[in-house]
């Protein structure tokens, strides 16, 4: 553990504590109705809970160039699970989607939790081999053979999940190089194919319509944001209370999953919410600020695309929320209920404090200092002229 980034670690543990806390607070009711036991969901959150921090310390204490090497092994896994989520017998079929897995034991996986993590793994593989691969062509090619996996997640009508994955590859590709050309003609195709694929499904219409106007269907499209809102606005500045919630009574669906972040500002307040956003603005900033820091091609591609990542989804779910996005079924990382959620975001947190342990040993803390000192010298210089 002395190897490893205390801040970032420490932050990832707060927000696991927190989440078991809210898992706690906003599924007992629900539980105790559905399940005949409060602590369902809590005892099964805390059980992956125990099997996902183990996971977090060995990713995170792995060799860097077993990553670097084989952590691109993971795209094939994750487009292989979402391919077995059409086979009958092994998908599972919920809210008119199919994105899950039943596997032994009772338990369900969600693939494309795994794809959004594996992306970055295979982009960079392909970054550190450049032109090897595919020669003059390679980015265009490259972007396809990666985003291959996506059309399954569009037809699994898992379309948060699909926005994350293209937004994420847009900006690795541009960041590593993608031309102005190859940009303006990818928002000139991107644009109108976004728009067809939204208003062209009845349910994404009525999201959108819902989100424009939400009370122009109360009890229906609207009824999720409304209560949403209102229970945000009932917390106002420190809370009615842990506990003590309304909105989870039966008021505001998906309590525990989708919209955990309502009840936690009804029961802690602006505040709490303050102090939630705070704790992943530290995560993402201090991925992006890994990124920045190291020179290796493979180790910037995926600490740049695991923290884009995350703050993707943290950034849609929170708007979700607080009704500045359409409603969309992206869980809140560490926060909402759901196992293949926490045990994903551990890993991509142990990927991402590995990528800063091999920096920080590869490279002295004093050349750090130094090269802190003569790239804010360029600044200046650049500046000046």
């Amino acid at each position: 553990m002395s190897r490893l980034d205390k801040g970032l670690l420490f932050a990832v543990l707060g927000l696991i504590g927190l989440g078991l806390v809210q898992v706690y607070s906003s599924s007992f009711i629900f539980a105790t109705e559905s399940r005949g036991d409060g602590l369902y969901f809590f005892k099964r959150q805390l059980f992956f809970a125990a099997l996902a921090l183990p996971c977090l310390f060995a990713v995170a204490l792995t060799p860097w160039k077993w990553i670097e090497r084989y952590g691109f092994l993971l795209w094939f896994v994750a487009g292989a699970a979402i391919a077995a989520t059409f086979i009958p017998g092994l998908g599972l079929k919920a809210g008119g989607a199919s994105r899950w897995l039943r596997l032994p034991g009772g338990v369900v996986f969600e693939p494309s939790e795994l794809l959004k993590i594996s992306l970055p793994l295979i982009f960079a593989w392909f970054a550190a081999r450049r032109e090897a691969i595919f020669g003059a062509a390679e980015w265009p090619v490259r972007a396809l053979v990666i985003g291959l996996p996506l059309v399954l997640v569009l037809a699994q009508r898992d379309f948060g999940s699909f926005f994350i994955c293209v937004a994420v590859l847009f900006c690795l590709l541009f960041a590593f190089g993608l031309r102005w050309l190859y940009i303006a003609g990818g928002a000139t195709l991107g644009l109108p194919l976004f728009y067809f694929l939204v208003m062209s499904v009845p349910y994404r219409r009525a999201r959108i319509m819902a989100f424009l106007d939400p009370w122009a269907d109360p009890a229906g499209k609207g009824f999720q944001v409304i209560q949403s809102m209102l229970s945000v606005q009932s917390g106002g500045l420190t809370g009615v209370g842990l506990g003590q919630g309304q909105g989870k009574l039966f008021f505001l669906p998906e309590a525990h999953t989708d919209f955990t972040l309502a009840v936690l500002g009804e029961e802690m307040g602006f505040i709490g919410i303050c102090v939630a956003l705070m704790m992943y603005g530290y995560c993402v900033f201090r991925g992006l600020q890994i990124a920045a820091r190291t020179d290796e091609v493979p180790a910037k591609a995926i600490a740049l695309g695991l923290s884009l990542t995350f703050g993707f989804q943290v950034f849609i779910n929170v708007g979700v929320n607080l009704g500045l996005l359409p409603t969309k079924g992206l869980t809140l990382p560490f926060l909402s209920y759901g196992g293949s959620s926490l045990l994903i975001s551990c890993l991509l947190f142990g990927v991402l404090l590995s990528v800063e342990r091999h920096e920080r040993e590869r490279v002295p803390s004093g050349e750090r200092v130094a090269r802190l000192f003569r790239d804010a010298g360029a600044g200046r210089r650049r500046r000046v002229r």
